[in-house]
């Protein structure tokens, strides 16, 4: 007895670890390029712009306040972080299946029988306390690989709130530039306007004093009126662009706090990539498909599990008396104990079409993940090539703004000289506002690659 008892005893620990039935994971294999395309060389000591915070990244105070703002209310970020609570309690629910399950129980009982020909009136009192336990021993691994799918399901979505909040941060960057954009435009405008007003006065007063014809006035009437006519749908752009990052913040639209200009943001010429294999790692979605492929990984095992015998443990005890002063003598304690075990005889074959359906999914979750990484790297050869292109563009519309200021400036001395007619002058400050409206754009182009970029590279998740 006491032989079969030390037998018994080093066997429990094997027969709680059991075996596992699911597949070891092993990370696909992606090739991965060396370098990204159109990435510039840069110094291999240089942090890469994934690796940097966002207010980092972004230096103005009254956009960081609003990002801030953004991350505390917005809705998406709020709902994703209410689905990282459900999958943790999923998780505590699946793991809850390895252990036993306890229950007890009290009941107390008083029948009463009247006299009758054949009997006596009696009365029957019974009290009764019980304490039961079920445990479905986890031999094959059924529930562990179910824990192991679910905890990697929690990771996925852990995840998946990171990229809430990457794309968010980009999309009040891109979006609070777009609105600074709005405001050069509207400056350069109205400043367009006045400089147009004061010069249709000159011509009004010298076509009253019959130097110059009628024709010089309705000239310039045409770049007053092209002027202003610009202003309120610029003003309209404006007021729904504050709509929409009132929107990101969690607000109802309303006016949003300004900082630096367009043109004193801060922004690298160049931006380090880094090292593309650390995208693997930092970018949240493909972190997000690789935690889903483990998770399908882990179900393998479960579904594996079903071709073996199922055993059960269970157990009872109590107490039982007709009187609560006898519940706990000797005489009125009670108990079982029961083991079982189930074997799976005759399907009809859904076991095994069980076990292929976990495969194939986990088949498509490992081409997934190989489409997101393929993905990633295509995102950010698109971003590096915008950012460097919208930086040729802009530095070329600086020259054609420069050239068309000077351009404008030669026109008028010529005009007031006599050397030309008004209409020389309305080309070159038609020229002159369309090529600085055009470089408030190239700037905010520039910034906008940058910010692709950025979250293209797996950056903005990083908490503050």
């Amino acid at each position: 007895m006491r032989v079969f008892y030390k037998s018994w005893m080093l066997a429990f620990p094997l027969l709680l670890a059991g075996c596992s039935l699911q597949p070891k994971y092993k990370r696909p294999d992606v090739s991965l390029p060396a370098v990204y395309r159109n990435e510039r060389p840069q110094d291999a000591q240089a942090q890469a712009l994934g690796d940097s915070k966002w207010w980092e990244v972004f230096q103005d105070q009254e956009l960081q306040g609003l990002i801030r703002t953004a991350l505390q209310q917005n809705y998406d970020v709020r709902m994703a972080a209410t689905r990282i609570e459900q999958a943790r309690a999923q998780l505590g629910i699946t793991r809850a299946n390895q252990f036993p399950t306890v229950s007890g129980g009290a009941a107390a009982t008083v029948l009463r029988s009247p006299k009758n020909k054949l009997q006596p009136d009696y009365q029957i009192n019974a009290e009764e306390l019980t304490l039961s336990a079920s445990w479905q021993l986890d031999f094959w691994g059924q529930y562990r690989s179910a824990t192991e799918s679910a905890r990697a399901q929690l990771l996925a979505t852990e995840w998946g709130r990171r990229s809430v909040v990457s794309s968010l941060v980009a999309n009040v960057a891109a979006g609070y530039f777009q609105l600074r954009e709005l405001d050069l435009e509207l400056e350069i405008s109205r400043r367009t306007l006045a400089s147009r007003q004061e010069s249709l006065k000159l011509l009004t007063t010298k076509e009253k004093g019959g130097s110059i014809s009628m024709l010089d006035v309705r000239q310039g009437e045409q770049l007053v009126y092209t002027a202003s006519a610009q202003i309120p749908d610029i003003e309209r752009r404006i007021q729904q662009e504050e709509n929409f990052l009132s929107l990101l913040l969690g607000k109802y639209p309303g006016p949003l706090p300004r900082g630096k200009i367009l043109t004193e943001q801060v922004h690298a010429p160049q931006i380090p990539a880094g090292i593309p294999s650390a995208i693997l790692q930092r970018r949240p979605d493909v972190a997000q498909a690789e935690q889903r492929l483990i998770a399908l990984n882990a179900q393998i095992g479960v579904a594996r599990a079903a071709y073996f015998p199922q055993i059960a443990l269970t157990a009872g005890g109590g107490t039982q008396s007709g009187a609560l002063s006898g519940l706990f003598s000797g005489p009125s304690i009670l108990w079982n104990f029961a083991a079982g075990l189930a074997q799976p005889i005759f399907t009809a074959g859904r076991i095994r079409s069980n076990v292929k359906l976990a495969e194939a999914q986990q088949q498509e979750a490992i081409l997934a993940y190989q489409q997101t990484v393929q993905s990633a790297f295509r995102d950010v050869s698109d971003a590096l090539v915008a950012y460097q292109k919208a930086q040729e563009v802009r530095a070329q519309l600086q020259f054609l703004s420069d050239s068309a200021s000077d351009a404008a400036h030669l026109s008028s001395l010529r005009y007031n000289g006599g050397a030309t007619s008004y209409l020389e002058v309305l080309t070159s400050e038609t020229n002159l506002y369309t090529a600085e409206l055009s470089l408030a754009q190239a700037r905010l182009y520039e910034l906008q690659a940058m910010v692709q970029l950025y979250n293209a590279l797996g950056g903005g998740w990083q908490e503050q």
